[in-house]
């Protein structure tokens, strides 16, 4: 068991290691080669130049020779908190700027909490001497923890009420946060920037689809699960459908491709592309040798061949093989999916048909707001929708044993916090371990760290079954896989597999106090370290000077070398929930664990804020749309905190309050429902109110807005994109509404109506007369 000492050596070695990081980060970042590495989000939105071109001493181009901007490591602090929130919104959109208020969030929460906890919980728990006559091993934390109180004392009463006094400020906070975001989001999509997804929605022609409610694109549409017709093609079908259903307001729409092995061939072609730039840029280095390799594996072994020559003839092989690929995608109906993008002229429009069930068939013509484009994850729009099912089914049964067998490492990683185990486990490392810096060490630092590395993993694993899942949207990955790591981020809630599931809170709430140590050391490791390690972005800058210096040779080879990365939802969020559960269960059992927990939200905050102004380049935005995940996570994080409160209490015989603390759990359910009916809407929906006036507004600003021309080529697939002609179609025929919808079929028992390609022609009042025929 760790002691005060074993935590003193553990926070001085991450204290050391965090101001090492911000000593080098500050060194970094002012030199003139690393300011792509520490400034790209700039460089990225053409507002900054490279300093290299600049100066008239060549030293100076490379290291920076004011020395005084040397004493002033540590101002980039400060600039990371002057910028005003809407400004930061406009500058790296609203998904950045509410992410950060999760930290701010935990700073609300535990900040408060901290404060009284340490002026009436910590006197409580120290002014008893339980452990001591205990003849158990504690350590000084521990007697300032619940464990120190007898048991059947009436001080636990105290513990009770501030459990309630500790729900009711959570609550308020969540519900006070909750409010804001939602209006923030509404004001967002409120705003005038005009955004594809706005008029977009997507149709699908299976089963009932997991909703993407957290990509809000109001103009489009996504429509899947389009119900095969013999008489039409999917576009046609489309098409009369929703000039059928909707005449007033659809615009156009955009099929769906399975381009999958076009992306391949693309992908492939760009890393051959990538190796013929290398070996070109080193025969210009070196002209009088021209480079070669061997073609067998890994270059070990084969026949020897001119390396330029070589991936050349590659290159123009994949080049042909991409063209052809891209025309059999383009031609042959097979490759076309159930699913379309359908724009409409107005918002309102697209809001009313996302909105709304399209058909009779409850299971076709599925609708839901279309993700931006940017969030839109391709390869999956290929799957056919009725294999959703079945993929969900099969990561669901992976999932389970993967969270089977990975408790093994973590059990094993937590046993390293109580060094006797070590002992008899091994026991000819004794005379080792006892030295007394090593076992501090060992206590303190090493059980937190081995955590990190097996954590480290997790991310790649899960993202990659959730892509499996079929999900659409980058977003939707991201949340998803999200959710997942919460199960591996949360230790402390392992219980054994065996154990009856009534005995769970009772065992677990026994051995929190006891962890209490080994959370600490993990904190400091992960929440101090690890966020300062953060802004230094070693790997990022090693990677770009690589590059730099041997594939880059023109000013767009040196941008794409830079890695601004993101915030990364799906590794990020499941962290913070960690810090939220780990602070609202101690909060009332060892409250000495909170400070250590401000110390990171409030660390976490400033870095993260600098690494999204500076440094950042969101691959999409959601509108954050994931704020109703991170409030229920929180919500349940509370709902555990008290039910472990319960069993901590059962222990201790506390018959008489331990009952009033069922009140809690309900009481917190029935505040999520309150705030799920009241606030989640926003992050479902979009108010047909919102959306007429929007477009009222737009109509009165820009009466010959070109909406075609600004939706026809959002949505379509990257690998078309370089091939893509423009579409010579006027205006005028986008915009007026039509008069007559056309049909192949012979049939007219659903859809009465002609075709614009051929058969009759009905007008809109004949429409109307023949659909109220019997």
């Amino acid at each position: 068991m760790a002691t005060l000492n074993d935590i003193g050596v553990a926070a001085a070695i991450n204290i050391l290691t965090a101001f090492a990081f911000f000593l080098a980060f500050a060194m970094l970042r002012i030199q003139p080669v690393n300011d792509r590495v520490y400034f790209p989000k700039w460089y990225i939105k053409g507002l900054r130049s490279s300093p290299l071109v600049n100066g008239s001493a060549f030293a100076s181009k490379f290291v920076n020779l004011d020395l005084r901007s040397y004493t002033r490591f540590l101002n980039w602090m400060p600039a990371a908190l002057q910028m005003p929130e809407p400004e930061l919104i406009d500058h790296a959109g609203l998904d950045s700027a509410v992410y950060l208020r999760i930290y701010l969030l935990g700073l609300k929460i535990f900040g408060p909490i901290a404060l009284i906890a340490f002026t009436v919980m910590i006197p409580v728990n120290w002014s008893n001497n339980t452990l001591e006559h205990s003849g158990l091993t504690y350590s000084g934390i521990d007697k300032l923890s619940i464990s120190n109180i007898p048991i059947g004392s009436h001080k636990f009463w105290t513990h009770l009420v501030l459990a309630y006094g500790f729900t009711f400020w959570t609550c308020y906070v969540l519900k006070r946060e909750y409010e804001i975001v939602a209006a923030m989001r509404l004001h967002f999509l409120a705003s005038d920037q005009r955004r594809p997804d706005q008029f977009t929605v997507t149709s699908i022609s299976i089963t009932s689809f997991i909703r993407e409610s957290s990509l809000l694109l109001i103009n489009k549409v996504l429509v899947r699960n389009v119900p095969p017709d013999p008489d039409e093609s999917v576009t046609e079908l489309v098409q009369h459908f929703f000039l059928v259903n909707h005449p007033h307001h659809y615009l156009s729409h955009q099929l769906v491709y399975n381009a999958n092995k076009l992306t391949e061939l693309v992908n492939e072609k760009k890393k051959i592309q990538n190796w013929l730039d290398f070996y070109q840029n080193k025969y210009k280095r070196n002209p009088l040798k021209r480079p070669s390799l061997k073609t067998g594996f890994l270059g070990l072994w084969g026949n020897r061949v001119d390396a330029i020559d070589f991936y050349t003839s590659i290159v123009e092989r994949l080049s042909r093989d991409i063209c052809g690929e891209r025309e059999e995608v383009s031609s042959n109906t097979k490759s076309i999916m159930p699913a379309a993008f359908v724009s409409f002229k107005t918002r309102w429009g697209a809001a009313v048909c996302a909105q709304t069930q399209q058909s009779r068939n409850p299971t076709t013509w599925l609708t839901e707001w279309a993700p931006e484009p940017r969030d839109v994850y391709w390869e999956n729009l290929a799957i056919p929708f009725v294999f959703l099912t079945i993929r969900r089914l099969i990561a669901a049964i992976a999932f389970f044993f993967l969270t089977f067998f990975f408790m093994i490492p973590i059990a094993i990683v937590q046993s390293l916090a109580n060094i006797e185990s070590i002992e008899k486990a091994l026991p000819f490392l004794k005379p080792i371990i006892e030295v007394k810096f090593i076992k501090s060490f060992i206590q303190g630092f090493l059980p937190g760290i081995a955590l990190k590395i097996f954590l480290l993993f997790l991310p790649t694993i899960l993202m990659m079954m959730s892509k499996f899942e079929g999900f659409i949207s980058l977003s939707a990955l991201e949340r998803r896989s999200a959710i997942a790591g919460l199960a591996y981020d949360h230790p402390l809630c392992l219980p054994l597999p065996c154990m009856s599931p009534c005995r769970i809170p009772k065992t677990i709430g026994v051995s929190i106090p006891m962890k209490a140590t080994f959370f600490i050391t993990y904190i400091m490791v992960d929440g101090w370290a690890g966020v300062a390690g953060e802004i230094l972005r070693l790997k990022p800058l090693i990677i770009y000077h690589l590059k730099n210096s041997f594939l880059v040779k023109t000013e767009k080879d040196r941008e794409e070398a830079m890695d601004p990365g993101t915030i990364g939802f799906n590794t990020g969020e499941p962290q913070i929930q960690l810090y939220f559960l780990l602070g609202l269960v101690y909060a009332v059992g060892t409250p000495i664990l909170l400070p250590f927990i401000i110390v990171f939200f409030a660390l976490a905050y400033v870095v993260y804020r600098h690494q999204i102004i500076n440094v950042y380049h969101q691959e999409y935005e959601s509108a954050a749309a994931f704020w109703p995940d991170v409030h229920v996570r929180v919500v349940a994080a509370l709902i555990v905190s008290q039910l472990l409160l319960m069993g901590l209490l059962s222990t201790k015989e506390a018959s008489q309050s331990t009952p009033l603390l069922i009140t809690l759990p309900i009481l917190t359910i029935c505040f999520h429902r309150f705030c799920k009916g009241r606030y989640e809407p926003a992050f479902v929906r979009y108010p047909l109110q919102e959306a007429m006036m929007k477009d009222t507004l737009e109509r009165a600003k820009e009466a010959n807005l070109n909406l075609k021309g600004f939706l026809q080529n959002a949505y379509i697939h990257p690998v078309f994109k370089s091939a893509d002609e423009s579409d010579s179609e006027s205006e005028s025929e986008w915009e007026r509404s039509p008069a007559l919808v056309a049909t192949k079929r012979t049939s007219k028992r659903f859809t009465p109506m002609p075709s614009k390609d051929g058969g009759s022609v009905l007008s809109l009042d004949q429409v109307n007369d023949e659909c109220l025929k019997p």
